[in-house]
C-alpha cells in the first residue's frame, strides 16, 4: 500500500494511514509508514486527535510523541522515537473517525496556507518554534480536563506555518499560546481563590 508522495497534501495523506483491517495501528507503525515526510506532518498527526478528541485518554497516547518530536525539532534531529512509545497503538477505527473529522479542517486551512513572512519560518527560527512547541507538548501531557486542546492547536498553527513557510501561522501559533497562557493561569487563579473559599469556610472564617 502507498501511503505518501511528494505531490500529496496532507489532507490527503493523513487520512489513509487509518486504511487496512488491522484492529490496532502503533505509533511505530504510523512514523514508519510517514518516512521521508517533513517532520512537523508528525507534529500535526499526533496534535490532531487532541482537538479533535474521540479515542478516550488521546493526550496519554500523544503527549509523548509531541514532546520528543517538538525536542528534536528545536536540536535540528531526524525524528526517532523510542521503544516505550513507538509500541503504543491507537484503535484503527478510533484514529480513522478522528482523521476523518480532521479532513475538512485541513482542507479549508490549505487553501490559506501561502508562503509569505518567510523570516518567520527558517533559520535559527525554526528551532525556536520547537522550543515553543515543546512548551506546549509538555502542557498537553498535563492531566487537565480540555487542557490539552489549545496548546494543541498551536502546535498545529506552528508546525503548518513551518510546513508551507507561511510566517503568518507561525503568528497564529503565538497568538494561540499566549491565549492559553492567560485562560490557563486566569483558571488556576479562579481554583486557589475557591480552595481557599472552601478552607476558610470549614474553619467557620468569612472570606
Amino acid at each position: 500500500m502507498t501511503y505518501k508522495t511528494e505531490g500529496d497534501r496532507l489532507s490527503q495523506l493523513l487520512p489513509r494511514l487509518a486504511e487496512g483491517t488491522q484492529e490496532r495501528i502503533s505509533i511505530g507503525d504510523i512514523v514508519t509508514r510517514l518516512e521521508g515526510r517533513a517532520h512537523t506532518t508528525l507534529l500535526v498527526l499526533f496534535a490532531l486527535p487532541n482537538v479533535l478528541p474521540a479515542i478516550p485518554g488521546t493526550s496519554a497516547i500523544t503527549g509523548m510523541p509531541l514532546v520528543y518530536l517538538a525536542l528534536q525539532l528545536s536540536l535540528g534531529q531526524k525524528p526517532w522515537l523510542p521503544g516505550f512509545i513507538a509500541n503504543r497503538s491507537f484503535s484503527r477505527p478510533g484514529l480513522a473517525a478522528v482523521l476523518d473529522q480532521a479532513k475538512p479542517w485541513l482542507e479549508r486551512s490549505e487553501r490559506f496556507l501561502h508562503p509569505r513572512l518567510g523570516v518567520l519560518t527558517r533559520g535559527r527560527m525554526e528551532r525556536v518554534i520547537g522550543v515553543l512547541m515543546l512548551i506546549l507538548a509538555c502542557a498537553v501531557v498535563l492531566p487537565i480536563p480540555f487542557g490539552n486542546m489549545i496548546p494543541a492547536l498551536g502546535i498545529i498553527f506552528f508546525s503548518l506555518g513551518l510546513m508551507e513557510e507561511d510566517g503568518l501561522w507561525i503568528i497564529a501559533g503565538l497568538v494561540t499560546m499566549i491565549s492559553g497562557a492567560v485562560i490557563f493561569s486566569t483558571l488556576l487563579w479562579a481554583l486557589f481563590k475557591a480552595a481557599v473559599f472552601v478552607f476558610l469556610g470549614a474553619f467557620g472564617y468569612a472570606p
